[in-house]
């Protein structure tokens, strides 16, 4: 049986940042699996610079749901912050689109808003303020999410301090990170995501 693995959300989703494809969160999510003994179709939809907004057209795009299995991920949120959607909009279309993905059989985990308190941009004085208005934004996001029947991941605080401290896990731009700061996210995720597969695995057995 093999699984197709959908990747959908923005920039983080899609790898930008990352030095080589290889690097992606989708590609190392997707070696995961192949481990732990599925047989995966990665497909990436996800585009950078997307919002909330902008994950309908991309379930859309991701076409007809797999004859086998299918697993999503799906990663969003800092374009909502950045772009200033509504945080009530962006919660809603979120769940909208994972509710798309379930009622089509699809098992759906949810990776939302980032702690962008450690970007260079934000001046310290901020980043208590930035940590919240992410925090606020991530309990909405986590609210829908579940409530439209996905697991969801949030990126622990450990993880947050380590781009806090290591600039070489940003890349160039120091805002996405760089293939470094990529294996560290799909190190955390990956508990997650296997976790999601193995219980699909159970369901369907």
């Amino acid at each position: 049986m093999t699984l197709r693995f959908l990747v959908l959300g923005d920039s983080l989703a899609s790898g930008t940042g990352a030095a080589r494809p290889q690097d992606t969160l989708g590609a190392r999510l997707t070696r995961e699996l192949e481990r732990a003994g599925h047989a995966v179709d990665l497909a990436v939809v996800a585009v950078p610079g997307a919002t909330s907004l902008d994950l309908a057209a991309q379930v859309r795009r991701a076409g007809a749901r797999h004859p086998d299995a299918e697993i999503a991920l799906l990663v969003i949120g800092a374009n909502d912050l950045t772009r200033q959607v509504p945080p009530v909009r962006a919660a809603a279309e979120l769940g909208a689109a994972v509710g798309q993905l379930r009622q089509r059989g699809t098992d759906v985990l949810v990776v939302p808003t980032p702690d962008m308190s450690s970007v260079a941009w934000v001046p310290p004085a901020f980043r208590s303020v930035v940590a919240g208005i992410c925090d606020q934004a991530r309990a909405r996001q986590i609210r829908a999410a579940e409530a439209a029947g996905a697991a969801v991941a949030v990126v622990a605080p450990e993880v947050s301090r380590r781009f806090a401290a290591e600039p070489a896990l940003f890349s160039a731009d120091r805002f996405h990170p760089s293939s470094a700061g990529y294996a560290l996210v799909a190190e955390a995720l990956a508990p997650h995501l296997l976790d999601l597969a193995a219980r699909r695995d159970e369901n369907a057995a």
